[in-house]
């Protein structure tokens, strides 16, 4: 797994996703790599385990300015809105067209089961500002990176079990327990 922690040089990007691309919380199987050129080696997004034919959304909203195939790959670019940032999602079999108009957690498309360049089936997530690759992790807000499962507390604490009343000792029974309900006494045995 990969540390979910955006890179400090990320720090002008709006964290505006509202979703991941793929699950609830999908395995970061690969991270971003920034090449230290243009050219040179780097893995310019992310790469998020899911099986084929998962659906994949958009994590903002946007309009798609790309949705075919490259290099016999389905590729979906979404241009999101009031930004100069585009993301991008592969393998990818379109459900959107150029021009689509597309909401945060829509879904733009499906896994492919073939094109992949992880050793399982994935989704190649990237983020771009003009020509420059970005980490995508740094669209997320923290609180949709690091959501671990919910926990329900009571507002007011726990509550204290209470002592019986001296009502309620004279009559041979308890208070309400903890489970709301009285228990009798055994007062004798001819009872």
């Amino acid at each position: 797994m990969v540390p979910l922690t955006p890179t400090a040089t990320d720090t002008s990007v709006p964290a505006l996703g509202r979703t991941w691309p793929v699950g609830a919380r999908p395995a970061v199987l690969r991270g971003w790599e920034p090449p230290a050129t243009v050219y040179a080696r780097g893995h310019r997004g992310v790469d998020l385990a899911a099986p084929a034919g998962t659906p994949v959304r958009a994590v903002a909203a946007g309009r798609v300015s790309f949705a075919g195939r490259v290099a016999g790959k389905g590729v979906v670019s979404v241009e999101l809105t009031g930004t100069d940032l585009r993301t991008t999602y592969e393998p990818v079999t379109a459900s959107v067209e150029k021009g689509d108009e597309v909401g945060a957690g829509e879904v733009v498309g499906t896994v492919d089961p073939t094109g992949s360049h992880c050793s399982t089936t994935c989704v190649h997530w990237g983020l771009l500002r003009g020509e420059t690759y970005l980490d995508p992790l740094s669209l997320l807000p923290p609180w949709l990176l690091h959501r671990g499962p919910s926990r329900l507390l009571p507002v007011l604490g726990v509550p204290l079990p209470q002592p019986p009343s001296a009502t309620a000792v004279a009559a041979g029974t308890r208070a309400a327990g903890r489970h709301g309900w009285a228990q009798r006494h055994p007062a004798s045995a001819g009872e």
